[in-house]
């Protein structure tokens, strides 16, 4: 492999995205234009190059070099590939590697909310979720329960950072996803702008006059837009004041709620069905 890199140095900067640049800097590498993400694991990685993110490098120990990661790295005979044992790459990294691989790869510029809902008939909406793991959890979990496309508010945490999109398992690659822009106020010109694209919406809420996860008026609705809140403190109030419907899942044994992530998978599955 004549790409194939031995790391000597810890300190060369073209390790830097991997060992000291954090992932908020990446996301503003190359300033003004879209900058930079981390992918972890090859089913990863192959998941963002399938949907035209281009490699910048690789980071791979020793052993995966001929395993899972060989075919991919196959495909990419010009992009430089850094490679140590095991035990290096956690030290330089400071974490351990999921499948032995990690790569850096370019952004792209996202799409406008009209572009992602044009053909859409369920979107997911995210309102300031901010940990890495939900965000993939409810990705994975939009991806694979008939959402058609997932928006989220400047609150939320990145979904291409690394945690979110391994957590993912890469489905943030598969379903479009883009924020309301920040010149878009939400919740009221969000809401107005979703209203304007055909699409009703449904709070996520513990609200006691809500109304049944599946009701038939739901089913009905040509388009339905499903809001989700934040860890813990949920939806804000003018947001559910603003909203066509307020659902609450059942709960028993006194449960009050469930996790954000979990209550994603629940309400996609019933609101999802065609």
């Amino acid at each position: 492999m004549s790409n194939r890199i031995e790391i000597t140095d810890f300190t060369a900067p073209e390790l830097d995205v991997y060992a000291r640049i954090p992932e908020v800097q990446l996301l503003r590498f190359y300033e003004p234009k879209p900058g930079l993400f981390i992918a972890e694991s090859p089913k990863v990685i192959q998941r963002a190059a399938n949907a035209g993110y281009q490699p910048v490098s690789f980071l791979v120990q020793h052993k995966d070099l001929e395993k899972e990661g060989k075919e991919l790295l196959q495909k990419f005979p010009g992009i430089p590939v850094y490679t140590a044992d095991y035990e290096v790459l956690v030290k330089l990294t400071g974490f351990a590697l999921t499948r032995g691989m990690l790569c850096a790869m370019t952004r792209r510029d996202l799409p406008s909310v009209k572009d992602i809902c044009k053909n859409a008939r369920r979107i997911a909406i995210l309102e300031n979720v901010v940990n890495p793991t939900n965000i993939g959890a409810i990705f994975r979990s939009a991806a694979a329960l008939h959402m058609d496309a997932v928006l989220l508010t400047p609150g939320c945490c990145d979904p291409l950072y690394r945690r979110a999109t391994r957590v993912s398992m890469g489905t943030v690659f598969q379903i479009p996803w883009t924020y309301f822009h920040k010149k878009v106020s939400w919740p009221e010109a969000g809401m107005e702008l979703l209203r304007s694209l055909g699409f009703k919406t449904v709070a996520m809420a513990l609200r006691n006059d809500s109304i049944s996860i599946d009701a038939p008026a739901l089913q009905a609705e040509e388009k339905l837009a499903i809001i989700l809140g934040a860890e813990g403190d949920g939806l804000v109030d003018a947001t559910i004041t603003g909203c066509d419907y307020t659902v609450k899942i059942p709960m028993s044994h006194e449960v009050d709620s469930l996790n954000v992530a979990a209550a994603s998978a629940v309400a996609f599955w019933e609101l999802g069905k065609r």
